[in-house]
């Protein structure tokens, strides 16, 4: 008896069983363009090993103005197909099945040949797109059904045709980027032609036994989108014209809506998908936030959706299924969505990888593989640097302790989860709790080691974190002036009217802690909904509420300084720094940049600006927060060096930028297979 007897249940397609209702969602990895197709195929394979039953592949070009940037992985030569298929064959041999997604990108194509319905620019590319005359019109059908054939002939068991996120045929679809009046454009009926021309024209050319999923936007979240309708009629035409299985898409990439965030709630879309059930007979995919078995089960056996989509939490754990299939749920590595290592990286020309694990697209190249030679490792620091070391060692078979002055593991992670938005790092700690409690390795809380406690191990690893930078400003030793490590981890009181001195990441985790009380909307999704400006799509085009974002009313007045001219928040990650600065702003945040710190008084926190110091100002507060950056935690290694014992050094106790966990989990992971 399984726990999770829908999400394991198989699916039969009529030619084709998948084995269970899980889909691995297309990602852009960059792992295609690496031209490594051992590298890719590996990491393809690893997932079909974990038992998902269908994988897509990032996006796919099907010819150079389609593509998403100059050099994007294109599927239109026979020199594409002989390598396409070095993946296809390792998936198979791995017991997996494997479509190709077919991305035009059609006006977000990030180069000058980008092409549209219509000459009207993307917001997120600097280049105008050409308009398509009836030529142009057919040589992208073309080269789309193209694509779709040579895919199946290098071996891939379908395609999926990206219709959704605002690229190429969502375009069409919409009076936001059609324009057009004539039989391309104009009545929804004209504006449909382009998409249902290409699933019936790929049907044609690739059989009645090659599974076709179209990706349909359900919710555009943008002006003048889809209506619900339109969607409902759309879905019910791709359907007669061929296709296998509808996945959902949500919102345009231009969307001014976080839709994968962690702040999102989870399966935060499921019910847009659920409006479909019914109203065709073929299989639908529900997609965004579902990164649990739980929260799959309860999507389908709630109706949602015949199967879910999970994408990243795939990059978190290859073995997402397996695990859940063995009763092991609480192993599987979870994906927190802070998009660190995948979206940022992909949007910063980047090799996707994972915050959590590593290991992700490098299955070739960053290999924990057995130990020729078990040693007794000693790490100082129970963070997520010290953990993930800990874990990596352990795998190769060396014994570990790790000490720590804290009395529980988690580091600084201990203080994010309790950021509104954040909740899914609680997970994360339980997960390096089962994790290191099931690998044996003995763990010693409470404990402020020495150099001398470190003499009889074979390695040493020191990842004793970072302490808060000294911003020396007079007067911060007053009783209204606390660090964020006394309003994250120690809960001091916190006054109505507050300045936050550090506008980093942590500036921006302490305001938006201090800005709300009571249920966080990630755990509220009406509430959530609200905030962001989402609506039924059946009661307003494209789900956008009329009245726009409704946040409820912050609970502290905040002013958020730094010592910088630039933008607030410009450091903070590419894909999800919009949102935070946004969200601030939503809650009546004042920013204010480009200031020196002068002094703390009875008036509140004295500034000037600029290097003249210029416009002596107070700011009026009753609590003044200090979060100006962080110094590495060196000290137990600059002991170590005295006495002669060699150790590593890793995470913030190595560098102090911000609070990267990112970075310090990936180079103790690398440690960890060097040793």
């Amino acid at each position: 008896m399984t726990a999770y007897p829908n999400l394991l249940a198989p699916l039969d397609l009529g030619f084709t069983t998948l084995k269970n209702r899980v889909l691995m969602g297309s990602m852009h990895t960059g792992l295609e363009e690496t031209k490594d197709w051992n590298r890719v195929a590996e990491f393809y394979a690893e997932r079909a090993r974990g038992d998902v039953a269908l994988m897509v592949t990032g996006g796919i070009g099907p010819n150079l103005e389609g593509s998403v940037l100059p050099g994007a992985a294109m599927m239109t030569t026979e020199e594409d197909v002989a390598n396409h298929s070095i993946v296809t064959d390792r998936v198979h041999e791995a017991g997996g099945k494997i479509a190709m997604q077919i991305l035009h990108a059609g006006r977000y194509s990030y180069g000058p040949k980008c092409v549209a319905p219509s000459p009207v620019k993307s917001p997120i590319s600097p280049f105008p797109p050409n308009e398509l005359d009836e030529n142009g019109i057919e040589k992208q059908i073309a080269d789309i059904v193209n694509a779709a054939v040579l895919a199946q002939k290098a071996g891939y068991d379908g395609v999926e045709i990206m219709g959704s996120e605002g690229y190429f045929l969502n375009q069409f679809l919409v009076t936001h980027t059609n324009k057009r009046e004539d039989r391309w454009g104009g009545s929804y009926e004209n504006r449909m032609r382009l998409p249902l021309d290409v699933v019936r024209r790929t049907r044609e050319a690739v059989g009645r036994e090659f599974i076709i999923i179209y990706r349909l936007s359900m919710i555009d979240l943008v002006p003048n989108g889809s209506t619900h309708d339109e969607v409902v009629e759309l879905a019910q035409k791709v359907e007669q014209a061929g296709a296998t299985i509808i996945n959902t898409g949500i919102g345009w990439h231009e969307a001014r809506i976080p839709t994968i965030a962690t702040s999102v709630p989870r399966a935060a879309f499921a019910w847009v998908t659920k409006k479909l059930m019914g109203k065709v007979s073929i299989p639908v995919i529900t997609s965004n936030r579902i990164n649990t078995p739980e929260v799959g089960e309860e999507v389908l056996a709630t109706g949602c959706a015949d199967m879910v989509s999970m994408a990243r939490p795939m990059l978190a754990d290859a073995h997402f299924v397996a695990k859940a299939a063995a009763g092991q749920a609480d192993h599987i590595a979870p994906c927190i969505a802070c998009n660190q290592a995948c979206l940022d990286h992909t949007f910063g020309g980047k090799l996707t990888s994972c915050l959590v694990n590593p290991t992700a697209c490098h299955e070739t190249e960053l290999v924990i593989g057995k130990a020729a030679q078990a040693k007794s490792v000693a790490i100082v620091g129970a963070g997520p640097a010290g953990l993930s070391t800990a874990l990596a060692v352990a795998e190769r078979g060396h014994s570990v302790t790790v000490f720590d002055r804290s009395d529980e593991i988690g580091g600084q992670l201990n203080m994010a989860k309790q950021v509104p938005g954040k909740e899914e790092f609680w997970g994360f700690v339980d997960w390096y709790r089962t994790m290191v409690a099931d690998a044996g390795i003995k763990i010693e809380l409470g404990r402020e080691v020495t150099a001398d406690d470190l003499t009889g191990y074979d390695e040493v690893i020191i990842a004793t974190g970072v302490t808060p930078r000294d911003p020396e400003i007079p007067g911060q030793d007053r009783a209204n002036v606390l660090s964020y490590i006394d309003v994250l981890r120690h809960k001091k009181p916190v006054g109505k009217t507050v300045a936050v001195i550090g506008a980093g990441g942590i500036g921006f985790d302490v305001s938006e802690y201090l800005l709300h009380e009571g249920k966080s909307p990630s755990e509220d999704l009406p509430l959530w909904m609200k905030e962001w400006g989402v609506s039924d799509p059946a009661e307003h085009r494209s789900g956008l509420a009329p009245e726009g974002p409704q946040p409820e009313a912050p609970a502290r007045e905040v002013t958020l300084l730094q010592r910088k001219k630039q933008a607030h928040g410009k450091g903070l990650g590419k894909t999800t720094g919009w949102i935070h600065r946004a969200t601030l702003k939503m809650k009546g945040v004042n920013f204010v940049g480009g200031v020196n710190y002068e002094r703390i008084d009875d008036e509140g926190l004295h500034v000037s600006f600029g290097e003249t110091r210029e416009n002596p100002t107070v700011v009026a507060a009753d609590t003044i927060v200090l979060c100006a950056g962080q110094v590495s935690d060196r000290s137990l290694a600059d002991d170590l060096a005295e006495k002669g014992i060699s150790c590593h050094v890793i995470g913030g106790a190595d560098v102090a930028a911000e609070l990267d966990a990112k970075r310090a989990i990936n180079q103790g992971t690398r440690l960890a297979a060097s040793l």
